[in-house]
């Protein structure tokens, strides 16, 4: 039986409209970055240098949200803009990544895809030129999920991940800030463990996106802590801790005092919060930074997004560098409170 022309053209122009919803739902796409949080005052930065930061902020934010914008996945959006911060002498991961006690660099880095619950990681490597290239590596090509020191270094030249060296990474700035963290445990030898000495201990940079498919997906990355040694490695490569994320929650990267991030398992806290207690991404995220985090001296702050396309940057510290762009396309980039 033909439908009369009048329910035909209502039909059509259901059918339309129902196509255009979906196309514009699947189309929400959001992005948030940081750089680090730490002591950062207005002080330490001439107006130069802050123009610097949020610059380089900018193009990093605004080179992933234009892949998320294109439909490309969120992996893509990820490392793209984390690869922009690890090439800056700005932040403390990659090219402007901090000096062991030793006089090296050791850099670490993880990602996690919410859809397949599926995350890699690199730990302690020395000659990766992006170290997030190298922990999408390991999720993608490997069964493992972390990877480490030379291991790590060898899986990645088999599957001609560029490699560079160590002495690559080296920064004046960083340079200086060793020789400094240096004659403080030199006067006490107990401030070889106090990480509240060392300023950089808080470098890191990361992203969170909502991707066109609906996946969220974080990465970290960070050169780690000025002076450190042992091989120590804190929370960016661990999964949980400094990255966590799931399409049926969030996505979380985090920057801060690493032992009380993994002690804490914290990323992993914030997305069940939102899971398991309904909380807002705001609720989450600020209450684990502000109420369980800063009486224990957990110094530090997230970035972190729902499956919605909310976005939460919550930090204890006196700054965090960070830039989002929105689910409506507002840029927002800042570094004080």
């Amino acid at each position: 039986m033909n439908l009369p022309k009048s329910n035909s053209l209502r039909a059509v122009l259901f059918i339309f409209t129902m196509l255009s919803a979906t196309s514009a739902m699947a189309q929400q796409v959001a992005i948030a970055i940081h750089g680090g949080a730490g002591t950062i005052t207005r002080a330490k930065l001439t107006e130069a240098q802050e123009q610097q930061y949020r610059s380089t902020l900018t193009k990093a934010v605004q080179a992933g949200y234009t892949l998320l914008k294109e439909g490309k996945p969120g992996l893509d959006a990820v490392t793209e803009s984390i690869r922009i911060l690890e090439n800056s002498p700005l932040f403390n991961a990659g090219y402007g990544a901090v000096y062991t006690y030793d006089g090296r660099h050791e850099l670490d880095a993880s990602i996690m895809h919410g859809g397949k619950m599926n995350a890699g990681a690199v730990s302690g490597v020395t000659t990766i030129k992006n170290p997030i290239d190298a922990a999408r590596l390991v999720m993608e090509k490997s069964v493992h999920v972390m990877l480490s020191g030379e291991g790590a270094e060898s899986f990645a030249r088999l599957h001609s991940i560029p490699v560079v060296e160590n002495s690559s990474f080296d920064t004046p700035f960083r340079y200086e800030a060793l020789q400094q963290a240096k004659q403080r445990i030199e006067r006490d030898r107990n401030a070889s463990i106090d990480l509240r000495a060392v300023d950089e201990k808080f470098g890191t940079v990361g992203a969170v996106v909502l991707d066109a498919e609906g996946n969220l997906v974080a990465g970290t990355s960070t050169g780690g802590m000025t002076a450190k040694r042992y091989g120590r490695i804190g929370d960016s490569p661990i999964i949980g801790a400094g990255t966590y994320a799931a399409n049926d929650a969030c996505a979380v990267s985090a920057t801060g005092h690493g032992e009380f991030f993994i002690r804490y398992h914290v990323a992993a806290d914030i997305c069940a919060r939102v899971k398991y207690s309904n909380m807002t991404i705001n609720d989450a995220a600020g209450s684990v930074i502000h109420e369980v985090l800063k009486p224990i001296g957990g110094d530090g702050g997230v970035i972190a997004i729902d499956s919605k396309g909310n976005i939460a940057m919550p930090f204890n510290t006196e700054g965090m560098y960070r830039a989002s762009v929105d689910s409506n396309g507002k840029l927002t980039v800042a570094i004080y409170k």
